[in-house]
């Protein structure tokens, strides 16, 4: 347990580190954000990408391992005290924690304790005697709870090294492929519910996904209700705006693609011209001195922020207003249509199901732990023919006595003996 203890908090160390650092970035990124020595450690040590480094995976693999071995260590032992629970010889051996003398009739103690009907024994010494346990499988519940943490944290350290995550985005209408897959989304329908002040209740997309194979299988996703579609989950994640972006030549139509900002289109016949629409604005504003804004979602003065580049060099940049044309040599480009698009995130875990069943099964571990109190009762004959009742529970302390004593009818103190482990 104290090397449990040591791995807990060196895994939340490592956690915390993991968060802090931003993950997935490039040496450049870090070197500017922080410094060049900071960045070459960063990467040095994984902190890039802490959560698949090999020093998060042997943490959680020692972690693993010490779980497993303390509750294959505390297996005999547990079995051998389950048993002895309903074991009449082990029950009779012991002092109580509790007792009762003269009583006349045992059978309604046990009743009111809702005992099982207790069993006929006897002591070492011949005098007949009767015995009764309930709830064994609360001496389990520390056990099943940490197997569930065993598979919480395998379901999940694995689901994290082998999971895969694609994001697909795009307006109703189009298909979309899911990385390499061979699955694509086809976004049939996209809506924004609003409420009576305008502010956004839900987003809701219905989707059909078209397998590899020439299937399809068909759901609506929104915030919060993913749909599981070919083994991925689909998560409704967000939404942008998008619009339609119209190239002519010398007056003549030359293409026409539905952008959602932050894409590029680059122009059909000549590939080194590239329009990037960087941001759009449903109600345009422009400050002196200031950044462009909206001033509010709906589209009463749509502005498109665009900007231009010719063999990846940037020639120009500003923002286009609704009707307004873009013209760069023959070329004249114009913004319109604009719409919301959808983004999906898409995942794919194949030990989610482990995940879930180590979070059942701790679940049931602290239920057993906290809920389910085993106790045993056991009455032994006096010479007079009247009985003397003895009870104890692991767990159950004071409650139980308190319970013992009102079942046995005892008031004041009267005629108790107790006995306090």
């Amino acid at each position: 347990m104290r090397f449990a203890i040591i791995l807990l908090v060196v895994l939340a160390l490592a956690c915390s580190v993991g968060s802090l650092v931003t993950q997935g970035q490039s040496y450049a990124w870090y070197a500017q954000r922080y410094s060049e020595r900071t960045a070459a450690l960063i990467l040095a040590l994984h902190l890039d990408d802490a959560f698949h480094s090999w020093w998060f995976i042997l943490i959680n693999a020692f972690l693993c391992v010490n779980l497993l071995l303390c509750n294959l260590l505390r297996l005999p032992s547990l079995i051998a005290r389950t048993r002895a629970e309903a074991d009449p010889r082990a029950i009779l051996a012991g002092k109580g924690a509790v007792s009762v003398e003269n009583v006349a009739a045992p059978e309604p103690v046990f009743q009111r304790l809702r005992m099982p009907k207790p069993a006929e024994a006897e002591t070492e010494d011949g005098t007949p005697a009767l015995v009764s346990s309930k709830n064994r499988a609360g001496l389990w519940g520390a056990w099943v709870c940490h197997l569930g943490i065993l598979l919480l944290i395998v379901g999940f350290s694995l689901g994290q090294m082998t999971q895969k995550q694609y994001a697909v985005y795009g307006v109703p209408g189009q298909t979309r492929p899911v990385g390499d897959t061979g699955c694509a989304v086809s976004i049939d329908d996209f809506d924004i519910g609003l409420r009576a002040d305008d502010t956004v209740e839900q987003y809701t997309a219905r989707i059909t996904v078209l397998g590899p194979d020439g299937q399809s299988e068909s759901a609506e996703i929104s915030v919060n209700n993913p749909a599981r579609l070919f083994g991925m989950k689909f998560y409704q994640n967000s939404t942008g705006w998008a619009a339609t972006v119209r190239v002519t030549e010398g007056g003549e139509p030359l293409q026409e693609e539905i952008l959602c900002a932050g894409e590029y289109l680059q122009v059909a016949d000549k590939p080194d011209l590239v329009i990037d629409f960087n941001a759009f604005y449903p109600d345009y504003v422009q400050r002196a001195g200031a950044m462009p804004e909206t001033a509010s979602g709906q589209l009463n003065n749509p502005g498109y922020l665009y900007s231009v580049y010719y063999q990846e060099q940037m020639i120009g940049m500003n923002v286009l207003m609704a009707g307004e044309t873009l013209t760069i040599d023959d070329y004249a480009v114009t913004f319109s249509e604009p719409q919301p698009y959808t983004m999906i995130q898409i995942k794919e875990d194949h030990f989610t199901g482990v995940a879930l069943a180590g979070g059942l099964v701790t679940m049931l571990g602290l239920l057993l732990a906290f809920y389910v109190q085993p106790a045993r009762v056991w009455a032994i004959r006096q010479e007079d023919g009247r009985w003397t009742l003895r009870g104890e529970s692991r767990k159950g302390g004071a409650i139980f006595r308190d319970q013992f004593l009102r079942a046995a009818g005892v008031k004041d103190g009267e005629n108790i003996a107790e006995k306090e482990e």
